[in-house]
């Protein structure tokens, strides 16, 4: 510990983003660059607490103080390889991780808590820049072959961490580029691509393959999956939309949020020139008020929108963390994210109830405020009388969530089993109803966070390592049944 009154003399800071009038004309990410004497002052607020609850608050048990601590004695290096450690891709978690670890954080009991998502950030990107990071090559190979369905985080994270372990490892990708949705999901500003590119070359350079355009279970036969490789990891993600069935749904005009935001990610990759759908002068309307939602916002803002609201069933959050989320666990707060900032409004205890059309199109929403209960332990939304509004729209976004795996050819030509919240069932060692197939990340948990589909591609990998070889060195931060600091 450097300095062991940081947390005292020093107030926590984020970098500066840039300004919205600016940032609506490009899609590249919205920070400013942050001063290393800054984030060393930063990472000195750190108190290196005898019980750090930052640790168990990130299920992949980053070993947070540690690099704080080399962070502010400016020992770069060994700050790195303490983050990699634990983290395969701490150039996602640190843009796109919600940071539980942070509300876990001992200072975050009574002040603000410490900067650790940015210390993490720019740990890696320093490390990039600097050429550290390089291929890790298995020194001895195992004549093992692995299948990995799906390249999102988990699936990435298995895949190399079992090529490391010297296995032979191939990814199938169904789309025309590997990244599952930090590829197509994820907006630019967000995420620009090339983090993603250069930790995939990495993994090209240990000897992972990935085969894109392969849709397993209609392009490859399972049966032949299963017959030309040692052990499968299914890491296809939880893709099945929630839809709003509601009279006016079949309107046009209406569209899931993974059927819109994808496209503007390709004009971003050079695919296309323009999308064929665009929120270019049109009054927008986001149903949903999560992360995708805020994704939806911000690219219908770059995109020339002529009005955006967001709408939140649920009520509005408080400021303060309330007194039924007490420290550590996540707390249920307002959060305004960079899109929040750049326009659009946001309407909370909102419920849509009908859409109207002209010609075929939808025109807009008939709503009325909702006031929520709990009974049995489930929330219930009671419409409030005299609370019914109408809001002219030309393109609405559902982005409600996710209801778990699809079913496909796959799931069906391994005759898989489902738990009651319909995601693939797997055992203590992630091993599905089909032996020696194993399940990871959202399509075992259920929608969830990158830094668990990090942590669940680890743990997964560790078990198809024992599997395959009857013993394992490979680290398993998580268990499948985990669940977070609730």
């Amino acid at each position: 510990m450097g300095d062991f009154r940081g947390f005292i003399k020093h107030d926590r800071q984020l970098p500066e983003r840039r300004s919205v009038p600016v940032r609506l004309r490009d899609w590249r990410e919205v920070y400013e660059p942050f001063p290393e004497e800054d984030l060393m002052r930063q990472a000195s607020r750190c108190m290196d607490c005898g019980i750090p609850f930052c640790n168990h608050g990130c299920p992949l048990g980053n070993l947070i103080p540690d690099w704080n601590d080399l962070t502010y004695r400016g020992q770069w290096g060994d700050a790195i390889e303490r983050l990699h450690a634990t983290n395969n891709f701490p150039e996602f978690t640190g843009r796109l991780c919600p940071a539980p670890c942070e509300t876990a954080c001992v200072l975050g009991i009574n002040e603000p808590a410490v900067t650790i998502k940015q210390v993490e950030v720019s740990i890696v990107d320093r490390a990039w820049d600097e050429g550290w990071i390089r291929p890790v090559r298995a020194s001895v190979r195992s004549g093992r072959r692995v299948a990995v369905v799906g390249s999102g985080p988990a699936g990435l994270a298995t895949a190399q961490q079992l090529t490391r372990a010297g296995h032979e490892v191939v990814v199938f990708e169904r789309a025309d580029r590997i990244g599952g949705l930090l590829r197509l999901g994820i907006p630019e500003f967000k995420l620009e691509k090339r983090h993603l590119d250069r930790r995939l070359a990495q993994m090209e350079a240990e000897g992972t393959e990935f085969r894109t355009h392969t849709n397993v279970g209609t392009d490859i036969p399972v049966a032949d999956l299963r017959s030309s490789y040692d052990a499968v990891v299914l890491a296809c993600g939880a893709t099945r939309w929630r839809d709003l069935p509601i009279p006016g749904r079949d309107l046009d005009g209406i569209m899931q949020a993974m059927e819109y935001l994808p496209w503007a990610n390709r004009v971003q990759e050079g695919d296309l020139d323009r999308s064929p759908v665009s929120a270019e002068g049109k009054r927008v309307v986001v149903i949903g008020g999560g992360d995708t939602g805020a994704d939806c916002l911000g690219t219908a803002l770059r995109q020339g929108a002529a009005s955006v609201h967001q709408f939140e069933i649920m009520p509005k959050p408080s400021d303060d963390r309330p007194a039924e989320n007490p420290w550590p666990t996540w707390p249920i707060l307002y959060r305004v994210s960079s899109a929040h900032e750049e326009g659009g409004q946001r309407r909370f205890a909102i419920n849509t109830e009908e859409f109207v059309g002209k010609g075929g199109s939808v025109t807009a929403l008939r709503t009325h405020r909702v006031s929520q209960a709990v009974v049995d332990g489930r929330p219930t939304f009671d419409k409030i009388d005299g609370s019914d509004e109408e809001y002219p729209a030309d393109l609405v976004l559902l982005a409600m969530g996710f209801t778990g795996p699809e079913e496909s050819a796959l799931t069906a030509g391994l005759d898989l089993q489902f738990d009651p919240r319909g995601n693939v069932a797997r055992d203590s060692s992630f091993t599905t109803s089909a032996d020696g197939v194993f399940a990871c990340g959202d399509m075992g948990r259920g929608q969830s966070l990158i830094v668990w589909a990090i942590a669940e591609g680890r743990s997964c990998a560790a078990a198809v390592d024992t599997y395959l070889t009857g013993e394992t060195s490979l680290p398993a931060p998580i268990r499948p049944d985990s669940g977070p600091l609730r």
